[in-house]
């Protein structure tokens, strides 16, 4: 990976509407078929508060860093085998980095950093 393949957060909000179906971000994000992703980048899997996570996900062991993140988007249920997540991942390496830039701007508050 050189810099020509940077991570870029606008491209990342882009990707992430297709996360949006399940999942909320930023200020005044709910729960819904997936947890609020506020503050993912570092927080450890299954404990964001008031989401009932598959077991699989809570007993995974995982922080999100962005080396797990890139597994576990292009394939959630070969990175966590038995979670709820029935997204099947983004097949584009650029996308998952575009993903996890935008996904890092937004602090556990759900403010833009």
């Amino acid at each position: 990976m050189g810099a020509a393949n940077a991570q870029d957060a606008a491209l990342g909000e882009k990707v992430f509407l297709k996360c949006k179906a399940c999942h909320q971000i930023g200020e005044g994000a709910k729960n819904a078929v997936g947890p609020v992703l506020n503050g993912v980048v570092g927080r450890k899997a299954g404990v964001y508060p008031d989401y009932s996570y598959s077991d699989a996900n809570k007993n995974s062991g995982i922080t999100w860093d962005e080396a797990t993140l890139k597994e576990y988007l292009k394939n959630p249920r070969a990175k966590v085998p038995g979670t709820k997540m029935i997204f099947p991942g983004l097949t584009k390496d650029d996308d998952i980095d575009n993903a996890i830039a935008y996904l890092k701007q937004f602090g556990a508050d759900g403010k833009k950093s």
